[in-house]
This record gives C-alpha cells, sequence and structure tokens, in this order.
C-alpha cells in the first residue's frame, strides 16, 4: 500500500494485514496515521520515518504485541492509541516518547506498569482499563502533568495513598476492581451534579479510611466457615 505527500492518513477498518510503505522522502508531511481496526500483527519500523507525526492510532489490531524500538524517533509524537491488542507491559519505546502526552492501552493484558513510567513527564492522560494490573509502582506518583487515569476493570485490592501527590489528577477511575474496602460515597444533593461512585473523591476517602483503619488487610472479617468478608465503609 502507497500513499502520496499526505498530512493525514486513515485506513482504519481497512482489514489490512500490513502497515502502509512510504518512500522515504515522503515521510515528513505526515502527522496523523489511523490504523484501527485492521489485521496488524507486526507495526513496520519504517513509520519511525514520520518525524512530524503527532498522532498514532492503532487499537483493536488484535495481535499486535510489541512495537519496534526505531519509533523512539517519533519526537512529535503526542496520541497513541493501542488499546486492544496483546501488550502484556508499556514498551519501553513508549517510555522514551518525549512528547507523549495521551496513551490508550486499555483491552490488553498487562499485569504491571514499568517502573520508569515516570520518563513520561509529558503524559496527561492514561487509559489502563480491562487489563490484569494489581499493583501501581510508586514512580508514577512522578508524573505530575497526570490529570486522567483510568484503571477500571482490572485487579486492584487496593488504592495506594500515594496517587494523592499527583496534584494535577482530575478524574480516575477504580470502577470494577476486587478493592478490599467498600467505601461507598453518600447521595449528592444536588440533583444536577453527577458523583462518579468510583472516581477522584472516592479515591480520597478510599484512602483515608484505609488509614484511619491502620490498613485495608484489617477490614477483612472471618465468617463461621472460615471465608472473608468486606466490611462496608460509608463516608460521610
Amino acid at each position: 500500500m502507497y500513499f502520496g505527500v499526505r498530512s493525514f492518513i486513515d485506513i482504519g477498518k481497512s482489514l489490512v494485514a500490513r502497515g502502509p510503505k512510504y518512500p522515504n522522502s515522503r515521510l515528513t508531511k505526515l502527522r496523523e496515521l489511523l490504523l484501527s481496526y485492521n489485521r496488524i500483527a507486526e507495526v513496520p519500523a519504517e513509520i519511525s520515518g514520520c518525524e512530524n507525526l503527532e498522532r498514532l492510532e492503532l487499537a483493536v489490531n488484535q495481535d499486535i504485541s510489541g512495537l519496534p524500538a526505531q519509533l523512539r524517533k517519533l519526537t512529535q509524537l503526542t496520541h497513541l492509541d493501542l488499546s486492544m491488542n496483546q501488550f502484556s507491559t508499556i514498551p519501553e519505546v513508549v517510555v522514551q516518547l518525549p512528547a507523549l502526552e495521551w496513551l490508550d492501552i486499555g483491552s490488553n493484558k498487562l499485569k504491571t506498569l514499568p517502573e520508569d513510567i515516570d520518563k513520561m513527564q509529558s503524559l496527561h492522560t492514561l487509559w489502563l482499563q480491562r487489563n490484569e494490573i494489581s499493583q501501581l509502582p510508586d514512580s508514577i506518583t512522578r508524573l505530575q502533568n497526570l490529570s486522567t487515569l483510568v484503571l477500571s476493570n482490572n485487579r486492584m485490592r487496593d488504592i495506594p495513598a500515594c496517587l494523592q501527590s499527583l496534584q494535577n489528577l482530575r478524574f480516575v477511575n477504580f470502577r470494577d476492581n476486587p478493592l478490599e474496602l467498600n467505601v461507598s460515597l453518600p447521595p449528592s444533593e444536588d440533583e444536577e451534579e453527577e458523583r462518579e461512585q468510583f472516581g477522584l473523591q472516592f479515591m480520597h476517602a478510599y484512602i483515608q479510611e484505609s488509614r484511619n483503619s491502620g490498613g485495608t488487610d484489617n477490614e477483612d472479617l472471618k465468617r463461621d466457615d472460615g471465608s472473608l468478608s468486606r466490611r462496608t465503609v460509608f463516608v460521610q
């Protein structure tokens, strides 16, 4: 597949199995490359020649599990969508992208995040929904530009108190995690105000209740049959 000089290319939902090829002299003009909903299993290293690329979408290709190291040359890339593929970790080349502001790597097979995730100093939005993450590295607290963090449908059993140090955090989602404490927020008196039950206020309330109880492990109560139940805490 060949394209001439363009700043925007969208071949999403085309069921292509290989990424497009470009003559090297014409790569520099491309700013957006949308390749979602295809059958790409291997991302071509030639994309690294798109030196002005700002947006790259590779969602729902299902078989992509890695990225070529050459993509570190995409120093202008701000938006990257890798959702619904086969990634088991955030690729190191992604961590090295200096301008990256928005990353969606939801619906993959992530169990942990890289310890050096704090290298992503430009990142303000991180989508991690529908993975297998059970804990977060302390280094995530050094992402001081992070304003959106989505961790719904993972395996988090606790919310680390260190997240409170993220001063610019405005939106979080911990819905559908096996959290040890069942913290519930009171209903809002303002009917027009939508309160996200597992959002930022919930996060702060959960961390405070965990501190008050001396840690979430103390909230496990044994039933007569020896199994564990969880105490529900209603925050006033």
